[in-house]
């Protein structure tokens, strides 16, 4: 229930202050051929604010999900909610572990995400997991597809720690073979490598509920934000 109207709500950011310009702007041709600049400008301004209170206000009533702890011994990194960084950590011996998520529709260049079924857009993760030790320079970086039952590791790099600013992004430099191209005992090895730090499909269920807060606390934050910016606007 709560997903579905995460959906519809994302959704709403894509169309529906588009659609009311692509009218406004049809209905000004009409209306206001003769009319003063200032008196289109109020009323483009007025359904665009009507529409984001709308759809705010719709947002706003929804019920949060059912809250899920993450497996233990992760926590949850404080400030996650309103960064771009890690969102879970741990420590392993002497090894510091932090996981980073994000949707994977987000992140597959040419992909567009009105043709992806509700399901597995939501279903779809990509997780990160950097794994560091202390006096060594380098961070051992996974990249990984996280499904509700699965977990598989898309590519193994290494990454300097003064280039790990806890941001998402894609590798642009060479940082070693492909995943695939390894044979399959060391694929397995690796597999093995995570899944003993606990990095498994376990985290699923917190991650998927984390990212429907996320995405809830950043859509409220757009709508009043480009309100301040049209009310404000002259």
């Amino acid at each position: 229930m709560w997903r579905t109207a995460m959906a519809r709500a994302t959704t709403a950011l894509r169309s529906p202050v588009n659609g009311t310009l692509r009218a406004t702007s049809t209905s000004f041709r009409r209306h206001y051929s003769a009319g003063s600049t200032s008196s289109s400008s109020v009323v483009v301004n007025s359904m665009i604010l009507r529409s984001l209170k709308e759809h705010y206000t719709e947002v706003s009533k929804m019920a949060p999900p059912p809250k899920v702890s993450p497996p233990s011994p992760f926590t949850v990194v404080k400030g996650a909610l309103d960064s771009g960084g890690p969102v879970l950590k741990r420590t392993y011996g002497d090894e510091e572990i932090s996981i980073s998520v994000m949707r994977m529709v987000n992140i597959l260049p040419g992909v567009d995400p009105s043709e992806i079924d509700g399901d597995d857009e939501i279903n779809q993760l990509f997780l990160h997991a950097d794994i560091s030790k202390p006096g060594q320079d380098f961070v051992l970086h996974f990249l990984c597809g996280l499904y509700p039952d699965a977990l598989g590791i898309h590519s193994v790099s290494l990454r300097h720690k003064l280039e790990t600013s806890g941001l998402l992004e894609v590798p642009s430099k060479y940082n070693g073979p492909s995943f695939e191209a390894l044979d399959d005992r060391m694929r397995d090895a690796f597999h093995g490598f995570i899944e003993e730090r606990g990095i498994n499909d376990s985290l699923f269920p917190f991650l998927q509920a984390w990212l429907y807060v996320k995405d809830h606390r950043s859509l409220m934050h757009w709508f009043k934000s480009v309100g301040t910016c049209v009310k404000t606007s002259k």
